[in-house]
């Protein structure tokens, strides 16, 4: 068997261990106690699962218990946690092969940039057989099927953008860092273009718009439903300037990215792994855990209902879930939990990737039934009352789990999953298995060559500039007839040709047909958009 080729059992597709007791083999060289028996046959699933690791009793790594998660109750959400080191990393890209060997394609935001190995198969060594042996791992190095993209073309992937129609006010709000008020008068602004059919297609637009309605011929616009104040709007161009200014402009626009393309899967059937490559915005962890939310909200909206499924449409992983939750409003924390809730019925699993469980709201975390939870560190009082809550968000353990969060080892975690009929399984210390893919990321040539053979390359990769509100807004009066040669030529207009240093204001406001919208916009019927309950738009 190829490398290339997916493989039945060792990828989590195999049935459950068999034994005398619940379907467990006892360890070679002595029988596990009852409790540990126990814990074991809470994981022995009869149909398809992803397999973890091996159960750890007494210290030991026990290779016959076989720790795992049905593969059903993958669209049930998850948590992967733990401190800086611990391996999380090694998790996801774990969990990501095993689903896309089972056909379920996976989105991986890849924050370090050491995920791009996914796509190549990994090297054997000492350690890899010394852990293969450990967990009773037969492994084999492969890589599996990718495609990478990045955040508005920075940094090396197929550009992802969004246009601001479709981002709409909340995200953008939470991105350019606004209150309450403020996001209600972006709001007002989205409100307004949407119903006289004035395309946000990038920021310059939104400032076309937000001009517009400041000036004497556009107030009177939005008397009628509370209207924006000269303040307000402000501060709303101030922040998009800057947030322009440090080059976040090329998130959007279009062509804007379709998240069906996250549920494709390759030509041997296994699910397609899309990374999308952040290491170049790692110093705006605001916008990627925002636009990551944009691309879970679009999905959706987009996917029908399907209710219970054999294997999920998508497992979506969410890391550094911390920055999405920070300073996030109420309004911003009741979406967020609407769509976690709401998404399972649509075939989509989402895993959130985090240091410790306290980062995640009560409310979201309540709906995370598959948690990994790597090691804590415990040298602060902060620490060890993170450590605490930690403890109490597990059910009833046979372990000692402050002490046993304390002392696991890299590549180790405690586990609990729902099991096939939807119950927790018993909390289970796990050593977990070692990826079969490069642990560590691709070369720079090898990763550029696979982004530019891909197929949605030449789809993606130039932007395009139609016209929009902007266009609408500061487009010329037409130019004068030509003068008698013997006349002396006019001197040009502002109007019919803005000089570069001529500011939005002067250009919008000077030009014919904001004149003419002036006049007519209030009878404009326009095509209002229908938004969501992210304020994302409605396809």
């Amino acid at each position: 068997m190829s490398d290339s080729e997916p493989k039945a059992g060792d990828q989590g597709g195999g049935s459950a261990p068999s034994g005398s007791d619940g379907g467990v083999t006892l360890t070679p060289g002595g029988e596990l106690p009852a409790e540990a028996r126990e814990i074991a046959a809470g994981y022995a699933f009869t149909g398809p699962a992803l397999d973890l690791g091996a159960l750890v009793w007494d210290g030991a790594s026990h290779p016959d218990a076989q720790i795992r998660i049905p593969l059903t109750m993958l669209n049930r959400h998850g948590l992967v946690a733990g401190a800086t080191g611990t391996g999380k990393t090694k998790t996801l890209q774990l969990v990501a092969e095993q689903l896309s060997a089972q056909g379920v394609p996976v989105f991986l935001a890849d924050v370090k940039g050491d995920l791009s190995g996914v796509s190549a198969p990994g090297q054997d060594g000492d350690k890899v057989r010394e852990r293969s042996g450990q967990v009773g791992q037969k492994w084999s190095g492969t890589g599996f099927p990718c495609e990478f993209y990045a955040l508005g073309g920075i940094g090396t992937g197929i550009p992802l953008r969004a246009t601001v129609t479709s981002f709409g006010p909340v995200l953008l709000s939470k991105v350019l860092r606004l209150n309450q008020t403020q996001e209600q008068s972006l709001g007002l602004i989205f409100h307004y273009a949407d119903q006289k059919g004035l395309e946000l297609y990038d920021l310059k637009d939104l400032r076309a718009v937000v001009t517009f309605l400041t000036s004497p011929e556009g107030k009177t616009e939005l008397k009628g439903i509370g209207g924006l104040s000269a303040a307000t709007a402000g501060v709303i161009l101030r922040s998009l300037t800057t947030f322009e200014a440090q080059g976040m402009g090329d998130f959007f626009g279009e062509p804007e990215f379709d998240t069906s393309e996250l549920l494709r899967t390759a030509s041997d059937g296994r699910g397609l792994v899309s990374v999308l490559e952040l290491p170049a915005v790692q110093d705006k962890p605001q916008l990627f855990s925002t636009f990551l939310m944009w691309l879970l909200a679009d999905l959706f909206q987009a996917l029908p209902e399907v209710g219970d499924v054999e294997k999920p449409k998508l497992v979506f992983f969410f890391d550094e879930a911390h920055l999405l939750f920070k300073d996030a409003s109420k309004a911003f924390l009741e979406s967020i939990t609407q769509t976690v809730r709401l998404i399972r019925s649509k075939g989509v699993g989402v895993f959130f990737v985090t240091q410790t469980p306290k980062d995640v709201p009560g409310d979201v975390l309540a709906q995370l039934g598959n948690r990994v939870q790597h090691a804590l560190r415990a040298f602060t009082p902060d620490d060890q009352k993170a450590l605490r809550a930690t403890v109490k968000t597990f059910p009833n353990a046979a372990y000692d789990l402050e002490e046993l969060l304390t002392s696991l080892g890299t590549g180790e975690a405690v586990v609990t999953v729902l099991s096939e009929n939807g119950a927790p399984t018993p909390v289970a210390a796990t050593r977990l298995r070692a990826p079969e893919s490069l642990m560590g990321p691709v070369a720079v040539e090898a990763l550029d060559a696979a982004v530019r053979g891909s197929s949605l390359y030449g789809r993606y990769a130039e932007a395009v500039d139609r016209e929009s509100a902007y266009e609408k807004l500061s487009a010329a009066e037409p130019a004068p007839a030509p003068a008698p040669d013997s006349a002396p030529a006019p001197a040009p207009s502002r109007r019919a040709a803005p000089k570069e240093d001529e500011s939005l204001v002067e250009q919008v406001v000077g030009s014919g047909i904001f004149k003419s919208l002036a006049r007519s916009v209030g009878t404009q019927l326009g095509r209002e958009i229908s938004r969501s309950i992210f304020g994302t738009r409605r396809r």
